[in-house]
């Protein structure tokens, strides 16, 4: 396992983290547990989840996992969504991120979160409410680093400019969806995250599984493509593009002597400015599976021939950039 620095901070993550979200829900307490416990002996250290994962379920299996390895664990979890009824139970104002934050800490059992994150902006709550509140808790040690999940461009820029200004704590890592079949922070994110040195932690790196090879062009009739709406839905994915993305990913896959899931994972820590995707696991099988991605390099021309299959279309203004803005 190889380690990396997650943005503009001195904190080392492993190169692969471990997605928690199916924890206690389709992955049995029993399986989640030996998954972490085989994770954290084979060097990874970075864990990932958030307070509505599985109702919560999915925080308190991890805080089980990892109580006697608290300090090899870089431990990420998440606020912003609905965890009652009453008003205040959700978004990122300071009532809620100081509610979350202990209700969170009591689950996973332990006095600090490591990696806490902004799970989609609010726009309810102004972002100097929300990076003020983050910051006192960084400030108060129960939380080390902030960061942010499913946001603009702008809004990512506009909460590094509120840091910068009043002297916070700023966020050190977005979590976006990212993979071969889903390149849209190519067009803005990705360049900004390289500017700012914000970390990158894709989710969904396998595309909801698509990219794992075992599903064809019919249907299909179980697993999470079968959702009809949704990031996952196979309306989403199912798309011309896409199954020629698979058919390349299958021959790399072929000729490497790997599976689809270890070349698609491949082709993401090769990417400039992605630090650790987050890859999940059902069962111990699709764990090791996953797991193989580590270990070995994959060919430049490997990399390229998915790269370009993959790559979005060319658009304005980056066409016009392209042509027309040289330096000099």
């Amino acid at each position: 396992m190889q380690y990396r620095l997650l943005g503009r901070s001195g904190l080392a993550v492993s190169e692969l983290c471990l997605g928690t979200m199916t924890f206690g829900n389709t992955t049995s307490e029993s399986d989640s547990i030996a998954m972490m416990h085989d994770f954290l002996d084979r060097g990874g250290n970075f864990l990932d989840t958030a307070n509505v994962y599985v109702q919560g379920r999915s925080e308190t299996i991890v805080g089980k996992a990892i109580k006697n390895r608290r300090s090899d664990v870089v431990l990420a979890t998440k606020v912003r969504f609905m965890t009652g009824e009453h008003p205040n139970s959700g978004g990122v104002s300071r009532k809620h991120i100081m509610d979350a934050v202990e209700a969170s800490l009591k689950r996973l059992d332990t006095d600090y979160i490591d990696l806490y994150q902004v799970h989609v902006w609010d726009h309810a709550t102004p972002i100097e409410e929300t990076m003020r509140a983050l910051d006192d808790l960084i400030t108060a040690g129960k939380v080390r680093y902030i960061g942010c999940s499913n946001f603009f461009a702008w809004q990512l820029m506009k909460s590094l400019a509120v840091s910068d200004r009043n002297h916070y704590a700023r966020f050190i890592s977005i979590q976006p969806q990212y993979s071969l079949v889903s390149r849209e922070m190519d067009r803005e994110m990705l360049s900004l995250c390289l500017e700012e040195n914000v970390g990158i932690i894709p989710w969904a790196p396998l595309g909801g599984g698509f990219l794992t090879g075992r599903y064809s062009n019919e249907e299909p009739t179980a697993g999470r493509l079968t959702a009809k709406q949704g990031e996952s839905s196979w309306a989403l994915r199912a798309t011309e593009k896409n199954f020629a993305i698979l058919e390349a990913v299958r021959a790399a896959a072929e000729r490497l002597d790997k599976t689809p899931s270890q070349v698609a994972l491949a082709w993401l820590l090769r990417r400039e400015g992605i630090t650790s995707p987050i890859f999940g696991a059902s069962t111990l099988a699709q764990y090791e599976d996953n797991m193989g991605a580590i270990g070995w390099t994959m060919p430049d021309e490997v990399w390229q021939t998915l790269n370009e299959v993959s790559a979005l279309p060319s658009e304005y203004p980056n066409r016009f950039i392209a042509k027309f803005a040289r330096p000099f």
